[in-house]
């Protein structure tokens, strides 16, 4: 099936072309999305007389995209998950999830705009794909954490693998300073019934004066 594109579309073309897809693309996508129009000679030709207003249009949408690109690439938003001592998700982080997130903190982003090559399935650091624009994109970054304590310490530069293996070295710790004080304290009693023991046979010493044959 043919189409002329009415906008940028990667992969296949920019705006005016005349270019093959399937019908169950066009049907499905290009079409109701409005990034195209079946190439009959009508819409072709309507397309032409319409280009200068078309390429206008797509300039100003491209440079207000640009312009809010520039505020949220880079932007790092927590994204709180229940997750198990390993560091796996109960479920998945989804565009929905980004976009909730990113709107929450002032900037407007659409689900539909959100591209999330694999599914978010750890805690962690994850880079996301926003499409402002057909020629213009954001790159954000999901700090997908337990709590806002564990997303701080995250976005600091420590994994979740350190966090742990931290948090186990600290019990470790705390275990053996705990056998240590008990060693000590035992060690102490001991020290405690020998004193006391040499205390009783020297007392039982010095108070024996029966004559002695």
């Amino acid at each position: 099936m043919q189409v002329i594109l009415l906008e940028r579309v990667a992969k296949l073309g920019q705006m005016g072309d005349v270019v093959d897809v399937k019908s169950g693309y066009a049907r499905n996508y290009l079409l109701p999305q409005k990034k195209a129009l079946t190439a009959s000679k009508a819409n072709i030709a309507d397309f032409e007389a319409q280009k200068a207003q078309l390429e206008a249009r797509n300039l100003e949408t491209k440079k207000e995209a640009e312009a809010l690109g520039d505020k949220l690439n880079g932007q790092q938003f927590i994204v709180i998950r229940q997750a198990s001592d390993g560091g796996n998700l109960y479920g998945s982080v989804t565009p929905r999830d980004a976009a909730d997130v990113a709107t929450a903190e002032g900037f407007t982003v659409d689900r539909k705009q959100i591209v999330i090559p694999d599914p978010i399935k750890e805690l962690g650091l994850h880079a996301v794909h926003v499409t402002l624009h057909p020629e213009v994109e954001a790159v954000i970054q999901l700090n997908v954490a337990r709590s806002e304590e564990e997303a701080e310490l995250q976005a600091s530069g420590k994994s979740i693998q350190e966090l742990a293996a931290e948090e186990e070295a600290a019990a470790e710790f705390e275990i053996q300073e705990l056998f240590d004080d008990i060693g000590a304290a035992a060690s102490d009693d001991e020290d405690l019934a020998e004193s006391a023991g040499i205390a009783s046979e020297d007392g039982a010493a010095e108070g024996d004066d029966t004559p002695k044959d």
